[in-house]
Order: structure tokens, then sequence, then C-alpha cells
């Protein structure tokens, strides 16, 4: 992976570039950020530009040509190692080490390495249990660094979640940050370094990754997905900073406009002692959007109602709004403020959490029109 193909995080990569240029590359560093963000991503793109054999002194990314980095591209280089969390499943059925898994690990990251755990297990056949980094993959990790590097200049060892580890494995990693091999890089990616031993995170080197923007990730859904641009900004305002949330919201909801679904929903609810019939009717066009289109609507409009409500506080509250959403935010702030707001978003996060759980939808649409009616109207 190159730096150019991550968005933004510009002072994380000057960092990591400096690190290399300057001859100051720490043996331990420790990539702490929540899940579906940068971590991993930058972690690949440090190896790669650590082992490139092609940039120059002072460039800011690797060559992405030489023979190190087409095979660190293709996650296949000798010397780049990974440690991840696995358990058994119907084609590993015991001995869940790493290495068995590589092949998937490799198809997991390459499709998207902005995914999560959840996500990891699933891809492998495991959703229903909990993966971890066993006991057993304290030998495999003290074999691992025992040999020099093949070919590159550093062995790189990124090891993916550590906060998973068994204590016998994180006792191994210890001993390995206590007494490094030579030429040996580890590269942790966590989403919970508060989890790991105190005595781990003395011995490594933070790397702090920030969360991505709103712009940052509608910069890429527009420009990489090619999605249209208030699509991307829905995606984005819901993702909370994670473009694996984006990415799978995207595939999820391609065809579903959320925004115009409440904008419509919110009139008729507005007016619901004489349009029951319209009412209906939506929660026949809501039953069919599918489970996940249903929550991630009802997130959105915990979105909008927040947004209307500050708005109505003070404008200045809210950042500048999408040309498509400021009529409709302008005219529903009138009807959401601090009287009501926590009932409103009391019965869309009831109404989540009901779908969530296999409740009727077209029931819980109906009853929380007729519930947010009486709030908007005041009653």
């Amino acid at each position: 992976m190159l730096f150019k193909d991550i968005p933004n995080q510009l002072a994380v990569k000057q960092l990591l570039r400096q690190s290399v240029q300057r001859n100051h590359v720490a043996h331990a560093q420790l990539f702490r950020g929540s899940e579906g963000g940068a971590a991993l991503p930058l972690a690949l793109a440090y190896a790669q530009y650590l082992n490139c054999e092609g940039r120059a002194a002072d460039a800011d990314d690797s060559c992405g040509t030489c023979p190190a980095c087409f095979k660190t591209a293709k996650l296949a280089h000798p010397d780049l190692n990974f440690i991840v969390p696995v358990t058994t499943t119907k084609a590993v059925s015991k001995d869940a080490v790493s290495h068995k898994f590589m092949a998937d690990w490799r198809a997991f990251v390459l499709d998207n390495p902005y995914q999560g755990l959840n996500d990891w297990l699933q891809h492998i056949g495991a959703e229903n249990k909990q993966g971890n980094i066993s006991k057993e993959e304290a030998g495999q990790i003290l074999k691992l660094v025992s040999l020099k590097a093949f070919e590159a200049r550093h062995k790189i060892v990124i090891v993916w979640q550590p906060e998973l580890m068994h204590p016998a494995a994180a006792n191994a990693v210890l001993k390995l940050l206590e007494e490094p091999p030579p030429a040996t890089v580890f590269l942790l990616v966590s989403h919970a370094p508060e989890r790991l031993l105190p005595t781990i995170l003395s011995r490594v080197q933070p790397v702090a990754v920030r969360p991505f923007s709103e712009d940052d990730l509608t910069a890429y859904l527009r420009d990489v997905r090619h999605l249209p641009e208030a699509r991307a900004r829905q995606l984005a305002r819901l993702a909370d900073g994670s473009l694996g949330t984006a990415l799978a919201s995207e595939t999820q909801s391609a065809d579903h406009d959320h925004f115009d679904f409440f904008r419509r929903w919110m009139r008729l609810c507005f007016k619901y002692q004489t349009e029951a019939g319209a009412i209906l009717k939506l929660s026949e066009e809501f039953q069919k959007q599918g489970r996940e289109n249903q929550k991630e609507l009802l997130a959105y409009a915990l979105v909008l109602v927040r947004k209307s409500l500050l708005f109505g506080l003070d404008p200045r509250l809210v950042p500048p709004l999408p040309p498509e959403e400021e009529p409709f935010v302008t005219g529903f702030a009138k009807s959401v403020n601090p009287g009501n707001a926590d009932a409103i978003t009391k019965e869309l996060t009831d109404a989540h959490y009901h779908i969530e759980r296999n409740a009727n939808p077209r029931m819980v649409f109906v009853d929380s029109s007729l519930r947010l009616g009486e709030q908007l109207r005041g009653q």
C-alpha cells in the first residue's frame, strides 16, 4: 500500500517518513486508532516504505514498482509477517494459529484494509466465535523472528489487534520487545491499547492515528468510490470517522436516499392525524429496505434531529450544511426544541433497538410515526 492511497493523515505520514529518512526507526511501534480507521493501512504503507528498494532517500512514498514493493503490496513479501486473531473453523479444526489463515488474511486485507474484527471472523467462517491470538501462537512468534531477513532491510512483524493476545503470547512478544532481534521491526495495530500489558506499552513508540474527518470520508467516497456528493456526505456523517463503516454502508444501501425518505417521513408525522393512510403506505417502503438499511436510516435520522436542535439554538453550532439539507433543517428546527428533543431521540433509538432485534418493521415504523407526530406537534 502507498501512503498516497490513504485519505489525509498527513501529519502521521510525515512522522513515519521522517523516521526512515533520519534512520530513527523504532524497533517496536504501536499504531493506535479506532476500528475502521487508518491504523492498519498506515502500518502497511510504512512497511512498504521501509523495505522499498527504489525510492530516493527523501521520497514521500514508496516507488511502488520495485520487486519489494510489488511483493509487499500483494502481502506476499517473505519478510512481511502477520500475527492476527483467529479461532477454529471448519477448515482449521484445531491448533488455530495465524499462518494457517494467511491466504484468507491476504484476500481480506487486499479487498478492504479498513474492515474490523467481526468482518474478519465472518470472512473465515467464524462469526459466532471469539477470535484471539492464542498461547499456541507464542511458539510461532519466537520461531518467526529467530530467522534473519530473507531479502529485505528489515523483517517486519505486524500484530493486528494485540489486545486479544493470550497471556502466553503477550509474554512472548514482551520478551522480544525487551531483547529485539536485529533488523526486526514490530508494528502493533491496536483499537484498544488500554487493554495491553503496561510493560508492552512502555516498550513501544506510540503512533496516534486520528479518525477520519467527515470531509476526508466524503472526498474519498466521491473521488475514489464515485458516489454523488450528497450520498457521500450522508454516509460520511453516519460513519463517525470510520472508513470501514462508510464502505460497508455504501455496499448495503447504494440504492437508498435516506435524506429524501426522512424528509417525507417527518412531513407525514407532523400531519399524522390526517395522513394515516400515507404513513401506512410509507411503512411498506420502509419494510422493503431491509434490516441494515432500516437501521442506517434511523441512525441518519438521529443525526438530522441533533443538527436541527442545534440549528434552532444557534446556527453557528452546526457545520455548513449541504445545499439539499439546509432548507429542511432550517424548517425542521422550528419543531425540534429542548422540550421534545429527548423524547424524539428516545423514539428513534427505541425503533433502532427493536429493528435490530427482528421486530416487525412495519409495526415499528407506524408506532414510531404516531409517537413522533405527537412530539412534533407538542401533544
